[in-house]
């Protein structure tokens, strides 16, 4: 297995964290954003939209960190910690997986890029975004809190 991306990508963390999770071994290729290697080929025949990560496993090649995580869930179901779940159950966890994606993930990841970023590169925060985005994803914490005081 090959995983092609940036160990600051938060989509190519989510990959190491499942790979890790299921204790399989891989072989990290570093991709250089920074010059735009991921905008060129070799990388656009892994992923077109030149986004990373990539993921290689013999003819198989999957792009979209979701994906590659479901695949790697799916097929490696007996190995390291069960992340699939049966019946319902799964129904559930595909809906809150949902919710992540679409709900969490664009507000965590714009302040992402505000608070860690944009200071690495230099760059200076835009404060109004960290605000309007901190009060998102408040209210989306709020949800995840109340959904989890029902739960075990």
């Amino acid at each position: 297995m090959k995983v092609h991306g940036s160990a600051l990508s938060t989509a190519a963390q989510r990959v190491f964290a499942c790979l890790y999770e299921k204790e399989l071994e891989f072989e990290f290729i570093p991709v250089n954003m920074a010059v735009g290697e991921h905008k060129k080929e070799p990388f656009l025949a892994l992923n077109p939209f030149g986004q990373v990560p990539a993921f290689e496993q013999g003819d198989l090649k999957l792009f979209e960190s979701r994906a590659i995580t479901q695949y790697i869930a799916h097929g490696y179901a007996d190995k390291g910690t069960p992340l699939v779940i049966p019946g319902k159950q799964m129904a559930t966890l595909s809906v809150w997986m949902e919710v992540e994606a679409h709900q969490f993930d664009p507000v965590a990841s714009k302040l992402n890029w505000e608070l860690v970023f944009k200071p690495m590169f230099g760059i200076p925060t835009d404060n109004a975004a960290v605000e309007e985005n901190e009060a998102k994803l408040g209210k989306v914490l709020d949800v995840y809190e109340s959904r989890l005081a029902q739960s075990k």
